[in-house]
Order: structure tokens, then sequence, then C-alpha cells
């Protein structure tokens, strides 16, 4: 078997959850093959606009309370009226993707994050408001089940959706350099708002899976973004700008993700993270697993396009203590 040929197998695995085996064994190859990540200059991204007067750039709370945690990051950006308006059609992705992975894992968003943003949107009027996400282990109600969050949502007034493959249509990606047109999940386009919702968590290909990694869920074919992921995911989100994006930090999975399965790989560390700007809540989130936006280059890459910041010495920030 060539060289090309073992790396897609591993790949291959790897996407299926094929675990810490296969991520050791491609990470192998990557890096015998000596091929870096390139810096790639900006192009005519439109960059996320300043805050209101008065509103942080970035929030960070940090406290026992996940509901509590929500509520004070988003306030402190301007509340969640800046970004939900009264008829609004509300789509909220959280990183479910497997279905084995109950949330003490922390290999799927916390279920008390993703309620407190559906009371949220629904207090500032939102018509509807929809939580989905397209597991690559397992079907989509198994996971939304086992991960809590089903019911967790239902109870506070949202729709679980499982995502139809025929929604996922050919999409032309305008900016893109590496890919052009990609299978994308309609709905993320057409709706009104659009909150990411990551969990953060290592990952054996990135180093860290944060809000920018979080956009594989409305792709299909996600597994051939693992070769060029620096180039591949920037074009992806100059096309998908979630409006929002808040990453939970209550668990976090240190080692052997995305999918973890042992307690003693998870670290509490009861953060969550909103801005408006997905480079810079990546670019912080990333400090939860000892690591800086620079050295993920997924985050580096997307700041060189002009997707957002990773300076967080250039932006207002405000930190909270619950």
């Amino acid at each position: 078997m060539s060289t090309i040929d073992r790396r897609q197998f591993l790949q291959r695995m790897l996407t299926l959850g094929g675990g810490a085996l296969a991520t050791a064994a491609l990470l192998s190859l990557l890096s015998c093959s000596k091929e870096e990540t390139p810096d790639l200059p900006g192009d005519n991204v439109t960059p996320p606009s300043p805050p209101p007067a008065g509103a942080a750039y970035l929030a960070v709370a940090r406290g026992e309370n996940p509901t509590t945690l929500v509520q004070r990051s988003v306030s402190a950006l301007g509340g969640i009226e800046r970004f939900v308006k009264p008829g609004n059609d509300v789509i909220i992705k959280p990183n479910i993707c497997v279905s084995n992975r109950t949330p003490e894992y922390a290999a799927t968003t916390n279920p008390e994050v993703v309620a407190a943003l559906v009371t949220l949107c629904l207090g500032a009027g939102a018509k509807r408001v929809r939580v989905m996400d397209h597991p690559f282990s397992g079907g989509a109600e198994e996971a939304y089940v086992t991960s809590g969050i089903s019911e967790a949502v239902r109870t506070a007034g949202g729709e679980m959706e499982v995502m139809a493959t025929m929604k996922f249509q050919d999409t032309t990606i305008p900016l893109g350099r590496k890919i052009t047109h990609w299978l994308i999940y309609q709905d993320v386009l057409d709706c009104d708002v659009l909150i990411d919702v990551p969990i953060a968590k290592h990952h054996g290909l990135t180093r860290a899976s944060l809000g920018m990694k979080n956009l594989l869920g409305v792709v299909l074919k996600r597994g051939e973004f693992h070769t060029d992921m620096s180039q591949k995911l920037p074009d992806l989100a100059t096309l998908i700008r979630p409006d929002l994006t808040l990453v939970d930090g209550v668990r976090t999975l240190m080692q052997n993700g995305p999918t973890g399965g042992k307690l003693e790989w998870v670290k509490q560390t009861n953060t969550i993270i909103a801005s408006h700007d997905i480079v810079a809540a990546d670019a912080y989130a990333a400090t939860l697993l000892g690591l800086t936006g620079a050295d993920v280059s997924t985050i580096r890459a997307s700041a060189q396009r002009g997707l957002g910041t990773m300076d967080l010495s250039s932006i207002k920030m405000e930190e909270i203590a619950v």
C-alpha cells in the first residue's frame, strides 16, 4: 500500500471514529511527508463588524452553573437581542458528533448550554429555534438522546431537527481557494440567525476542535476535509458565517479527541466563551487546551484570510466571574 493509500485509509478510520491508534498513525504519516501549512494572504472577506457601543467584543464567563455562564456571557456582548429579532428563524449548531458518548465525556456540547441558548432566543421573540447536527458515528436521533441535548432542548421549547440528506446541496463558495463548491445544508445559509456552539476539545489532526471545526457538521463528505484542512476550513468559513459563536468550556476533552472515551481525559474548566467573531472565540478557547490561536493552523489561516482576529490584545474582552 502506498503512502497516499495508507493516509487515505487512516483518514477514513479517523472519520468513522477509528480512535487514538488511527490518529497517531495518521499524524506520523503527515509528519513524514513534511507538509507544512502555508501562510495564506487575506482576500475580500468582509471582516466581523464591531460590537455596539459599550459591548464586549469577546466575553469569557467562569463559574459552576452553565446556564448562568451562557446568560452572563451573551449579556456582555450586548444581549441576545443584538443577534435575535422577533420573528427570526434561528438555528443552533452544537457538536453532537457521536451516538455513544454521554455529556460527562466532553465529546458533545453540554446540554445545559444548548438549552440556555434556546431559552434566550425564544425570549427574544424568535419564531422558532432548531437545534441540529450530522453525527459521523451512529444515527442522529440516537446521538441527540445520548448527548442529553434532545431532552434539554425540547424542555426549553426548541426543536431537534434531523438533517435530511436532500437538503445538502452543491453550493458555490465564491471566495474558496482549495474548495470552490461543496454539499452544504441549505437551511444554515437561509436561516435568519446561525449560532455555533462547539465544545472545546482536543483533535488528533488540528490539535483543537472548536467553532471553525464545528462547521463540518453542516457539510457532507467531511472526511475529504482532513487533507489540507487549514485551507479548506477557512474556505468554508468564508461562506458560513455564524452570527454568534459560543464555545462550551464547561468540560474540556484534553486528549484523544474528537471522541475521547475516558473520564480521566476530561478536565472541568467551567468556562463559556462568546463572540460574534468565530476566530477570536476559537483563539481564546484554544487556551483551555494550553494552546494559542497561532498554534492551531485553522485559526491562524482564518485570521490571515480576514475572517476575524486572533490578536486578543487588540479587542475589548470582558471576563466575568460568576
